[in-house]
């Protein structure tokens, strides 16, 4: 890839550069809609900073976007905290995993033009990762569900040992055990 081909991956803009106090001062008068970026701009002037409207209009809408990534990370913080607080057994691991690829799929949504720019290799290096993690996660579910199986039939065996002289109580405890089963393996596979 040429110097001239280089995406630029961070904005510096005149207005990064301003002292904190102006920029503050500029966030806040942004966040009133009856300010026009050309008064935004006059008013710059006169503080001493040439900065153009358009410049103010990019920079808008930088730190619009930039603050709604955060309030839509905040909100989906949130509902894993209440998953996590309404259902405390939940797989940590397996709510991480969907908020990223909920934010994966909302950032792959609107990216037309940076696909085009994606170089294949690395397409195809990230579809593959994601069908590794899809089949990692079924095989930890089905060694859990053979093992889950394993443990159920070993305590089975030594239980209906230890009762085999009465049987109306092994048949019962035979009950348990397959109810118990059907749980634990029905809660594997979900």
């Amino acid at each position: 890839m040429s110097k001239a081909e280089r995406r630029r991956t961070r904005v510096s803009s005149t207005i990064d550069r301003l002292p904190d106090d102006i920029r503050g001062q500029l966030d806040l008068k942004l966040t009133d809609p009856a300010n026009t970026f050309s008064e935004l701009s006059d008013w710059l002037k006169e503080e001493g900073y040439e900065i153009s409207r358009s410049a103010i209009g990019r920079y808008s809408i930088r730190s619009n976007r930039a603050a709604q990534r955060v309030a839509e990370t905040l909100q989906r913080t949130q509902a894993i905290a209440r998953a996590v607080e309404a259902h405390p057994d939940l797989d940590y691991t397996k709510a991480a995993s969907m908020v990223l690829m909920d934010g994966l799929m909302q950032r792959v949504s609107t990216a037309e033009d940076e696909f085009d720019e994606l170089p294949l290799d690395k397409a195809g290096r990230l579809i593959a990762s994601l069908s590794r993690n899809a089949t990692y996660d079924k095989r930890v579910r089905q060694e859990m569900k053979r093992k889950a199986e394993l443990a159920f039939e070993q305590m089975e065996t030594e239980l209906l040992e230890k009762v085999k002289q009465y049987p109306d109580l092994a048949a019962q405890l035979r009950d348990v055990l397959a109810r118990a089963r059907e749980r634990v393996v029905a809660d594997g596979e979900s």
